[in-house]
Formats: structure tokens, sequence, C-alpha cells
């Protein structure tokens, strides 16, 4: 398919059609009855009665839920393997950490002189750049830290281009949504989902978690890990005279206990970097001149995948089996002491298997992410942006195919997932 995905057109032209809510494609129908707020039927008497009834169903191959790192690029890949896509994510924008949290240095693509992941983060990351005016780090020469490589992008400009590639391949957007309640149906799921005025109805044939801490997969009883200490959030801003937060390096403070699990630790972890700042330009008697809206999280839960990457499969460069991409990043677990980054030895480059972005014993579910079945350490190296936009690439991948076979993600033929991959750009990791 390549860049044959589905024919260049005006964002313009196709926005009206792509933001969710406002959709007019044939297998998306409204529900909301003339005269009557949304969701809420009048009874005879003219006061509103709360309903169960959606607003909007649509009717899709593919739900990905969550538009940060990992979601983004699911969707985007999805929509151009062919499959109707939809994406719901909480907030305003899509691009998550890096958008929202404004961690605007996506690394790590490349390890040991060669570019290691590409496929569509890549395409969406060194547009981004060349928009921007900006530039590529050398990728054939190897840094003496690993932070040299890092590619700084625009994170305003990054997030209107993902709008723009999830039009252009007929993405479906949701913002300000997430799922309530979750059915298992014969196609594969009916899911219920909220936002303020809007009850929306997704059958899907295929789930991609890309919630950060596998929300979806939690509401499905399925098991996740956390250990009871995770690494603190940051909060980044700048403080000084100079504004230039488009791909210029913010300042940052931690946010100790930082937890991205439910709507009230994540207004906790708001509030708690917010005061952080406020403390800092009283201090320091320095004006505040950005302030990002999220503090950005590093940890939550993880999946209890059908297999699970341990820190000796990820700083051995273990070759997995059923590899669909490649990770590269130091061990880098953030404490209140700091974090000390744990190269890995030269050469070293993990890899990542389909069987740790299955949950366990499930069917028709399929995550990408920081969420991904590891143990903390492997997930403190796995769980930065270009390794997750890799995930999200190859989880979309395995949905795609599984919806269009009729099956799910684990029962599609490795080499069936590989070649597609590679059709749309990604590196897949070579067998030894």
């Amino acid at each position: 398919m390549g860049n044959d995905h589905c024919g260049r057109r005006q964002f313009l032209q196709r926005s009206a059609v792509s933001v969710a809510g406002m959709s007019l494609a044939a297998n998306s129908t409204s529900g909301v009855a003339s005269g009557a707020p949304s969701g809420n039927a009048a009874s005879p008497d003219g006061q509103p009665q709360h309903t169960d009834a959606p607003d909007v169903t649509d009717k899709v191959d593919v739900l990905v839920v969550g538009g940060g790192t990992a979601g983004t690029i699911a969707a985007i890949q999805a929509a151009r393997a062919g499959a109707q896509t939809l994406i719901v994510e909480r907030n305003s924008q899509l691009g998550g950490t890096t958008t929202t949290a404004g961690v605007a240095f996506p690394g790590l693509f490349d390890a040991w002189g060669k570019q290691i992941i590409a496929g569509i983060g890549w395409e969406l990351v060194s547009e981004s750049v060349e928009l921007d005016r900006g530039k590529l780090p050398d990728f054939s020469k190897v840094p003496r830290r690993h932070w040299q490589n890092q590619v700084r992008v625009n994170q305003f400009l990054y997030a209107i281009l993902a709008e723009d590639k999830c039009a252009e391949a007929g993405v479906r957007i949701a913002y300000y949504e997430f799922p309530r309640k979750l059915t298992r149906t014969a196609e594969g799921w009916q899911v219920d989902c909220v936002g303020f005025g809007t009850q929306r109805r997704v059958l899907c044939k295929q789930i991609v978690d890309c919630t950060g801490g596998a929300s979806v997969v939690a509401m499905l009883g399925l098991p996740r890990l956390r250990e009871e200490q995770t690494q603190p959030g940051s909060i980044r801003f700048m403080l000084g005279s100079a504004n230039s937060p488009g791909r210029g390096a913010l300042q940052s403070l931690y946010v100790h206990g930082a937890d991205s699990s439910t709507s009230r630790s994540v207004t906790a972890a708001n509030l708690e970097g917010r005061r952080s700042v406020l403390a800092k330009v009283r201090h320091r008697k320095r004006r505040l001149m950005h302030l990002q809206p999220e503090t950005g999280f590093r940890e939550s839960y993880r999946i209890l995948g059908e297999t699970l990457i341990t820190v000796g499969d990820y700083t051995s460069g273990r070759k997995f089996d059923d590899a669909v991409c490649n990770a590269f990043y130091p061990v880098d677990l953030h404490t209140k002491r700091g974090v000390k980054p744990k190269p890995l030895a030269e050469g070293v480059v993990p890899t990542i298997p389909l069987r740790a972005l299955i949950p366990k014993n499930s069917r028709n579910i399929i995550v990408a992410g920081r969420c991904l079945s590891s143990d903390r350490l492997a997930n403190s190296g796995l769980r930065v942006q270009a390794s997750c936009m890799a995930m999200g690439q190859a989880a979309a991948v395995a949905a795609a195919l599984a919806a269009r076979r009729g099956t799910t993600p684990l029962k599609v033929p490795l080499d069936e997932i590989h070649g597609l991959l590679r059709e749309h750009g990604a590196i897949v990791p070579k067998s030894t």
C-alpha cells in the first residue's frame, strides 16, 4: 500500500467528517431526538428523562482507545490498512506525552549507527521537523550520550499534523470521550463511551488499548501488573524572558506519586505539579513563560500478557520468535533521588514480541505503549515514545488483519503482520 494508502485530500475538506460526532459516514447513525437534549428523552410533563440510548452509533473494524503516543500511530496505521477506524481520546488533542505533556523529544529511533525504528511514527516526527525548519540528527554517528540523538519536534505542529494524517487516512476522532462499558458480541465488542453531552455506542471487531495504563483491559477484568511505588511524573514549564515553547527545551519538576489511573489521581497530580511550579516562580522571582496543561506520567499499570519481557530479555537484546518491532533506550528508572540511566551494551537492540501486546487469555483486544507486558525495569526503557510508536503500528496491523480475517490478533500469521508492516515503512526485527 505504502504512499497509496488513501489518496491525499485537503485537510479542511476531510476534517468535518473525521471529527467524531460530525461524521456523515453511512455506517454512523444519530439517535438524537429533535427538541430533546442529547441522551435525555422528554417525558409527557416536559421533564427530561435520562436514558441509556446512545446519541451516536459507530460501526467500525478497529476501535483505538487513547490518542497518545502509541494510539495516534495505531489509528493511522489501522485506517491505512483498510480498516474502518475510530479513535477516542479523553483530552483535546492527539500526541499524549509528546504534546499534552510537552515531552517533545520522542526518542530513540536509532541505535549503534543505524535507524532501528521507522514507519508511521518516524514519518510524523520527520515531517514535523521539516515543517518547522528543524534539523534531524545524523543516525550514522553513534553519540557519546543517548540523548544527543533525540529528535526535537514542535509539539503544537505535531498535534495538528497528526490530525491531518488521521483525516487523510479516514480515521474518525472522538475527543473528550472514554469507554464506560464493554459488552462482547458475536463479531467483537459493543463499547459504550461517554463524554459531556454525548453517549456513543461503538460496534467494533477489534480494540487497541493505548490508554497508557491498560484501562480497557482492566474493564474486562483481565489482570494487570503494578508495583506499590511508581516512578514520578513530570510537569514541564519555562521560566525566563524568552518564550519559545515550540521545540525549545522546557524545564521540568518531578511530581512524586503521579498516577494516571483515574480522573481523581490525574487531578491530584496536576494540582500538585502546578503548586510546585507556582512555588518555583515565587522563589526564583522570574516570569512564568510557559506551562504544559498536564503532568506527564511515566508509569502506572502494565498488562499480564501472553509473554512478559524481563529486564534480562531487554538488556541482552533477546530476539523473540514473534518480534514485531525494535526498541532502544537505557534502563531509565526515575526515583525520588533522580535518575541514573544504565546504557545498553554496545550492539544490543531489544525487540518486542507480539505476545507481550496481547493480554493473557484474551480475544479481540491488543495493547500498545507503556502498558505492554514487562517487568518494571524493562518497562523503564520500553516506555519511551519511539518504541511506543513502533508498538502502536505493529498492534494496529495485527488488529486490522484480525478484523479482516474474522479472527483474533494472536491467530494472525506472523509473516502477514511482518509483510504489512514493511509495506508501511516499518522496520521489522531480523530473526537470528
